[in-house]
């Protein structure tokens, strides 16, 4: 048998606007930022410190994150279009940098 919950004012609403049935898509949708903070915080973060945080840290928080990774996503996308320069060639064998094209005529190496 489940348990239905019933609310007592006249408006309908619950407190702060949750409803039985928006309750389970809220809590997974913080422990989904909290997750995320933690993860991609590389190391930064702990669990319990992001829990506690108040709600107004955690979404800043959470929101310089992701503009971090989405401006990362966006330079690696903006480096590896056609034309960008890279260092293996078409065959699969590595091309030297140009600075360096001079350079290995010049002065043989000698180890002894």
């Amino acid at each position: 048998m489940a348990l239905k919950i019933e609310s007592v004012s006249q408006l309908g609403l619950t407190f702060f606007g949750l409803t039985s049935d928006t309750v389970a898509e809220t809590r997974a949708a913080i422990f989904q930022q909290i997750h995320q903070i933690v993860f991609h915080g590389k190391g930064g973060y702990d669990w319990e410190t992001v829990y506690t945080m108040p709600i107004w840290l955690r979404r800043f928080t959470f929101n310089e994150i992701q503009k971090f990774y989405d401006e990362e996503k966006k330079a690696y996308e903006n480096s590896s279009k056609p034309g960008s320069k890279t260092v293996i060639g078409a065959d699969g064998q590595i091309k030297a940098p140009e600075f360096l094209k001079g350079a290995q005529n010049k002065r043989p190496s000698t180890y002894k």
